[in-house]
């Protein structure tokens, strides 16, 4: 099998906390034969966890990785990294989200701009995200448009990219490409 049938052109991965979703994107970038390119979109803060967190993902990456940061200008960066040759692994989504509510910048707008922007990318990008729609409902109105937020840019980006899978305990389910059920009756 080639670099070419091992990873389309543009993967959304989806996934809870801790289900597996970083290890597998990264394992099929590795498996690509491509240069390797990690685009992180986490903002530091003065928080022992995210440090934490920050850290791992970095010892889990061996000399091969090229690391790009795009905490905001996401769209931006894609466009002029993407290129033939080279797999660029965006870990996450979910953390870009929060960067671009937490700025203050259109949501909307720029959820478009980035699903728009999949089709015409360079090279195979990776996207990593959290699924966060399947637990409990937020306490408070910020936590209820984030939680809205992350769904309607899951629903773009999986839409935009050739692929979806679902990692739930460290497996991967496909979601898509895959045939569209029959529901017809009779």
């Amino acid at each position: 099998m080639t670099a070419e049938t091992q990873i389309t052109r543009s993967m959304l991965v989806l996934g809870g906390a801790r289900s597996g979703k970083s290890r597998f994107a990264q394992t099929l970038a590795e498996r690509s034969g491509f240069d390797l390119v990690y685009c992180a979109t986490a903002t530091l803060y003065d928080d022992g966890e995210m440090r934490a967190r920050i850290a791992r993902h970095q010892a889990d990456r061996d000399g091969r990785w090229q690391t790009l940061e795009a905490p905001l200008a996401l769209a931006e960066r894609l466009e002029a990294e993407a290129t033939p040759g080279r797999v660029i692994l965006v870990d996450c989504l979910t953390l870009w989200l929060s960067n671009v509510m937490l700025g203050g910048g259109d949501v909307e707008n720029e959820t478009g701009r980035l699903a728009g922007l999949v089709p015409s990318l360079g090279g195979p990008v990776i996207f990593v995200s959290n699924e966060v729609g399947s637990g409990i409902v937020p306490d408070n109105a910020l936590g209820r448009a984030f939680r809205d937020a992350q769904g309607r840019l899951n629903q773009a980006m999986a839409a935009a990219c050739q692929s979806a899978v679902l990692v739930v305990a460290g497996l991967p389910l496909l979601l898509k490409p895959r045939p569209m059920p029959d529901v017809s009756i009779g």
